[in-house]
């Protein structure tokens, strides 16, 4: 196999798992607390394996004396993620109010900045995000619980769908790319 023929194989490969990711998208948009639960669940997982693993770098390196520490950080890491497998409707409320708090604060930080730079180019863009940010965060904030069941659902969907999108573009590009290099070749 050729290189040319490399790129349009991996062109097209690059297009197809994208449109898988814009399936996958919808389908977490159009399902955001099922979304969001699983999410909550794939990070329990995550952090419950990462606590084993230092909880055996603890004991392996005998760290009950200096390294106790480690320990402690792997013990407490796998109970938050076991509690994350076990209650992942709790963890996506926690994870819905840290989010609308972030969005306030990071908006209200933002606009700040936008007043003090004023007169420089670009200082409206950054004022307006600042207010999208802090109306997004109350917003939230205010229609919590209901909030936890789809925003982060959706927020998975928005990214999964810009990322589906991204690789179908990359893919399309690498294609043509090759079809240049395979004529000029010809």
């Amino acid at each position: 196999m050729s290189i040319i023929d490399g790129i349009k194989s991996n062109a097209k490969t690059a297009k197809w798992v994208g449109l898988l990711l814009v399936i996958a998208g919808i389908v977490s948009m159009f399902a955001p607390l099922a979304s969001g639960l699983a999410v909550m669940t794939v990070v329990g997982v995550l952090l419950a394996f990462a606590g084993i693993s230092m909880l055996f770098l603890a004991f392996r390196a005998g760290s009950f004396g200096d390294g106790m520490m480690v320990f402690l950080l792997g013990a407490l890491t796998l109970v938050a993620g076991v509690y994350m497998m076990a209650r992942p409707g709790i963890a996506l409320l926690a994870t819905a109010v840290f989010l609308a708090m972030y969005l306030a604060v990071t908006g209200i930080v933002e606009v700040i900045y936008a007043l003090r730079v004023k007169p420089l180019q670009g200082w409206g863009w950054l004022l307006f995000g600042g207010i999208v940010s802090v109306l997004l965060g109350i917003m939230m904030w205010r229609q919590m619980p209901l909030t936890a069941a789809w925003a982060i659902g959706v927020l998975v969907g928005i990214r999964l769908i810009l990322s589906g999108f991204e690789l179908m573009a990359i893919g399309g590009a690498a294609g043509d790319v090759a079809d240049v290099l395979d004529d000029a070749a010809a």
